[in-house]
């Protein structure tokens, strides 16, 4: 992926932070993925790290309508992703099968809830849905402006990010076509 889109993704980005109320802590921990499918048009997300703790981590997301963060799940971490502005549609599996029609109990808004593996679920502004370890699940935002949180137990990208198409890859190369505008967590070495 080119620096310049980073750099037009990560500015779209705050400016939507900005928009919907959310101030940015002084020198933001930005993050930016394509997941290595060099297709930004189907395929990315900004992030902004906003607590990185030992225990717990919470992180700002963004990424355009249908602009989709692939199937994967985490073997360790669990996580709340919770729609603070606008609405996303997520998916849900219980294995690495991604057999739809299958019925699974997750929290959503903090209640146990049956839902069908595979189908869409949509999460409107201020609501939340928990994922255990194991749980795979691929998201999407469905309207301009969507702001999606993330409150979860500690974080490790490198290592506890399972993805389901074997190509995809968490810290793809940059092409360094323009300066930099936004520091982000991969260029720290």
């Amino acid at each position: 992926m080119k620096r310049s889109q980073i750099n037009e993704m990560c500015a779209e980005a705050k400016g939507v932070f900005e928009k919907c109320g959310w101030t940015l802590p002084p020198e933001p921990r930005w993050d930016f993925t394509d997941f290595g499918k060099n297709d930004i048009a189907n395929a990315a997300l900004v992030l902004v790290n906003l607590a990185e703790e030992k225990e717990y981590c919470e992180k700002l997301m963004y990424a355009r309508p249908w602009q989709w963060t692939p199937c994967h799940a985490h073997k360790l971490k669990q996580e709340d992703i919770i729609c603070r502005s606008g609405k996303f549609l997520i998916r849900v599996w219980d294995s690495a099968r991604l057999e739809d029609g299958v019925k699974i109990f997750l929290k959503i808004n903090g209640r146990p809830t049956g839902l069908v593996s595979g189908t869409d679920i949509f999460i409107p502004a201020g609501s939340r849905i928990t994922l255990t370890p194991g749980i795979y699940h691929e998201f999407t935002p469905v309207e301009k402006d969507t702001v999606i949180g993330e409150v979860s137990t500690a974080n490790d990208d490198s290592n506890d990010n399972f993805f389901v198409d074997p190509d995809i890859g968490r810290f793809p190369g940059v092409e360094e076509d323009v300066p930099s505008e936004f520091l982000l967590v991969s260029d720290v070495k």
